[in-house]
């Protein structure tokens, strides 16, 4: 089962006594700042939980699945999640 973004409107609600439109406009504030600070470029840490970053790859060849054609995929940014050790030894702890 995943998380979802209405989920986490719910918990806020019920922690915080917050009205609905509140807990959805921090939630919404929280993603768009992530969105516009990776979209600049810039790495977000969240201390306890995890870093993410923007990574350049650059281009290569690839191969379509569908047909077997090799192709050029282009040069791309990607985002990536590294987890830190606070949240891996609770996902380790509790996943066992």
């Amino acid at each position: 089962m995943s998380l979802t973004k209405a989920d986490i409107v719910q918990i806020i609600i019920n922690e915080t006594d917050f009205p609905r439109y509140k807990s959805a406009q921090i939630v919404d504030q929280l993603l768009e700042i992530i969105k516009s600070t990776l979209a600049n470029g810039e790495y977000v840490l969240i201390s306890g939980f995890g870093k993410f970053c923007i990574h350049q790859k650059s281009e290569r060849r690839g191969r379509n699945p569908a047909t077997g054609e090799e192709m050029m995929l282009r040069s791309r940014k990607v985002v990536t999640f590294k987890c830190s050790g606070n949240l891996r030894d609770k996902c380790n702890g509790n996943c066992d």
